[in-house]
């Protein structure tokens, strides 16, 4: 497929992202995500492994569309999601152990 990320023209294929991010050890995730294999990693790293470009030289919108396109899962946050507004640090802790509301 082809596509453009940070107005250079590349030709993606799903085995081909699948073969440049086999090995690479996905980095902590703060936005958005993708999912590739068991993996999921951040959009930013996919992006700066396939293009060999810098990070800052790409939107993680670009790299969203593309890997959208090729059938990969993308994530807008990371798993856990946004702390609910409202609750204070113990109430969060003790939401995450499992512990009964309130």
């Amino acid at each position: 497929m082809r596509c453009v990320i940070a107005r250079f023209p590349f030709e993606l294929t799903k085995t081909g992202v699948l073969e440049s991010m086999s090995g690479i050890r996905p980095e902590e995730i703060t936005g958005e995500s993708v999912t590739i294999g068991r993996r999921t990693y951040p959009v930013k790293q996919v992006g700066q492994v396939i293009t060999r470009q810098d990070r800052r030289d790409f939107t993680a919108r670009e790299v969203v569309l593309a890997m959208t396109k090729l059938g990969f899962t993308c994530h807008e946050l990371p798993r856990g999601g946004a702390p609910a507004p409202g609750l204070d640090p113990l109430r969060d802790a003790s939401a995450a152990l499992g512990a009964p509301a309130a």
